[in-house]
């Protein structure tokens, strides 16, 4: 058995277990939202794109391409919920009250024709709601498009979520939301779409 093929061995046994533990931690952690179940998924999936990264056999001839795809897909999924929820807390901490519907409520400010009115508050409202469902399907979408071969494919996501989204971004508090969280979510899922791609390559 010569050095390289002892290399592919490790770095193979290596993207299995770690990306095997990225999975497992992140579905943990969009069912029990624990900030610790995140972290070490993110460590976990760190460590399996390394890992894929120093593979030279690729993963249709060592028999775990699938294998590989179903995982890094779920952990994609899975794991971009937490981590725009982490990233979101990190930055702004609890200053927004949460919606009914998975929202933000924001206040907003009377209108010219309002204020001649006599009207001094503003009205609250829910935006940027259904976030959790509309993260899973733009993560799928992510993680699809980079997993086929279509990275392309990703700026279409970016573009229909800013579009279906446009209306709810007057109040600051929605847009930096929208920005933080968004990035946050599409990291997660291209970081674990990538190591299908180094491995598949």
């Amino acid at each position: 058995m010569n050095l390289v093929a002892v290399a592919d061995a490790i770095s193979w046994s290596a993207l299995m277990l770690f990306l095997t533990a990225a999975t497992g931690l992140s579905v943990l952690a969009f069912l029990r939202p624990r900030p610790a179940f995140l972290w070490f998924a993110a460590g976990a999936l760190g460590v399996a794109l390394m890992a894929a990264a120093t593979i030279s056999e690729p993963a249709q001839r060592v028999g775990f391409g699938p294998l590989v795809t179903i995982l890094a897909f779920t952990t994609a999924v899975f794991g971009g919920s937490p981590a725009a929820a982490t990233a979101l807390n990190l930055a702004m901490g609890p200053s927004v009250a949460p919606g009914l519907h998975g929202g933000i409520i924001v206040t907003e400010r009377p209108t010219p024709e309002q204020q001649r009115q006599g009207v001094v508050a503003g009205t609250r409202r829910e935006v940027l709601r259904g976030g959790l469902t509309i993260g899973v399907l733009e993560r799928v979408a992510t993680a699809g498009t980079i997993i086929a071969g279509f990275p392309e494919g990703l700026a279409i996501v970016v573009a229909v979520k800013g579009v279906g989204r446009f209306t709810e971004l007057e109040s600051p508090e929605a847009r930096e939301r929208f920005i933080i969280g968004t990035f946050a979510s599409l990291i997660w899922a291209c970081a674990a779409a990538l190591v299908v791609h180094l491995a598949l390559r």
